[in-house]
């Protein structure tokens, strides 16, 4: 895992800072602090090409729905067939939460 190699006292607090948060408006708050839009809107963006590659969608489509660049997607790819399978764990959590909704 490349983050390993940043582990350390900064980047657990920022996890457990964000894991401490109870409700979608806490996240807007703490990101709206901490990221610029742009760096917000690149991770959500990411994740939504994410959960588009696992239903099946083309790089087109992809790229029509949501205005990533192949690049991003590609890059996406490479991360949910070789990386630390953390795309696929939030996007089970989420299809999770929306189900006990």
């Amino acid at each position: 895992m490349q983050l390993d190699k940043l582990r350390g006292r900064e980047l657990d607090q920022l996890f457990e800072a964000i894991l401490k948060l109870d409700t979608l408006e806490d996240c807007y708050q703490l990101f709206e602090d901490l990221a610029t839009v742009n760096e917000v809107q690149a991770l959500a963006q990411r994740l939504e090409v994410a959960r588009q590659i696992r239903e099946g969608s083309t790089y087109h489509k992809i790229e029509e729905a949501t205005g990533a660049s192949t690049a991003t997607i590609s890059r996406v790819k490479r991360c949910l067939n070789y990386g630390s399978g953390g795309y696929d764990l939030a996007l089970e959590r989420l299809k999770q939460s929306e189900g006990d909704s």
